[in-house]
């Protein structure tokens, strides 16, 4: 496998990351800049992460403490380009953001997904990751799709 490279993201990142972005179907790359811009400017505690295989951006991660918790933290996206998917790359970044978090004091993630098919593989990812299905609200995303959260433990 090529040499992983996951860290903290910086502003040079984002237009490979924008090409991450075009290559799936996690949200359009032109909100990346907006999206990362707090965390640019060190204006939150907010998670940003990249990982570069053999130099090339290959993956993003984000994730933000649960306002009102005690160390609960959202795991909002996480997005593997298309031509990196299937090497393990998403389980690297989500160990490498759980690693973050508990040097931050996090107890717990959540992640939410989508219950249609589309997401079947997504589902599976997380459980094969230790995510446990902790919640499902039927019909959040639209009539038949239900939203499932999922939750790990991090103590």
């Amino acid at each position: 496998m090529t040499a992983l490279d996951i860290r903290l993201c910086s502003a040079s990142d984002l237009d490979g990351l924008g090409q991450v972005l075009d290559s799936i179907d996690l949200f359009p790359a032109e909100m990346l800049p907006e999206l990362m811009s707090p965390f640019l400017g060190g204006d939150t505690a907010d998670l940003w992460l990249t990982c570069l295989a053999g130099g090339t951006p290959a993956a993003l991660c984000f994730a933000r403490a649960e306002r009102l918790t005690e160390g609960t933290w959202n795991m909002l996206a996480l997005g593997v380009g298309a031509d990196f998917q299937g090497r393990g790359i998403g389980a690297a970044l989500v160990a490498a953001l759980e690693e973050q978090l508990r040097a931050k004091g996090a107890r717990i993630v959540i992640v939410d997904t989508s219950s249609t098919g589309q997401y079947e593989k997504a589902r599976a990812f997380y459980a094969r990751n230790g995510y446990e299905e902790e919640a499902t609200i039927r019909d959040f995303w639209a009539d038949g799709d239900h939203k499932i959260t999922y939750r790990k433990t991090l103590r």
